[in-house]
């Protein structure tokens, strides 16, 4: 009975993942858009990724299924060319420790969940461009991306919206 009881408890602590107790498979986002300097209020906004599609108006927030796959944002506001921007994922430092402690089930559980990967919490998108923005280089905790970090692949001139 012992040895059974033990079995269970040890192949139920091999099914979770550390990132996805700590952190879980969604990560809540907030959107801006730019035209320029100023910030553009009303835009309708597109996130997709593998995992799924949300809409948002800007500025706006929402929560996104986390995936090793980039998420697009495509924004668009009448009077102004729309903006679109690739996000790039990163893999989470807490995935790696996952092994040690949640062993390779754990790492897979995490990584086929999302739950490994994080995206910017802050993402400015700036219209009448396309660009890159890309993967966060330290932990979510930390501070947003800034918005110098697009790289305009496009750019082209946009009316400053008041």
């Amino acid at each position: 009975m012992k040895f059974q009881i033990a079995a269970i408890a040890l192949i139920a602590s091999q099914l979770t993942g550390c990132a996805s107790i700590v952190n879980g498979s969604n990560q809540s986002l907030s959107i801006e858009t730019r035209a320029g300097d100023t910030i553009v209020s009303g835009a309708k906004c597109k996130l997709s990724n593998d995992k799924g599609t949300w809409f948002l108006t800007s500025p706006g927030s929402t929560t996104v299924n986390r995936s090793f796959e980039d998420l697009s944002i495509t924004c668009e506001k009448e009077a102004l060319e729309p903006g679109i921007l690739t996000v790039k994922s990163s893999t989470k430092a807490m995935a790696f420790g996952n092994i040690i402690f949640g062993g390779v089930i754990g790492a897979g559980v995490d990584v086929a969940t999302g739950a490994a990967y994080d995206y910017p919490s802050v993402i400015s998108v700036v219209m009448g461009s396309k660009g890159v923005l890309a993967a966060p280089a330290q932990p979510a905790a930390s501070a947003p991306q800034p918005a110098a970090a697009i790289a305009p692949q496009a750019a082209a001139s946009a009316p400053t919206v008041k």
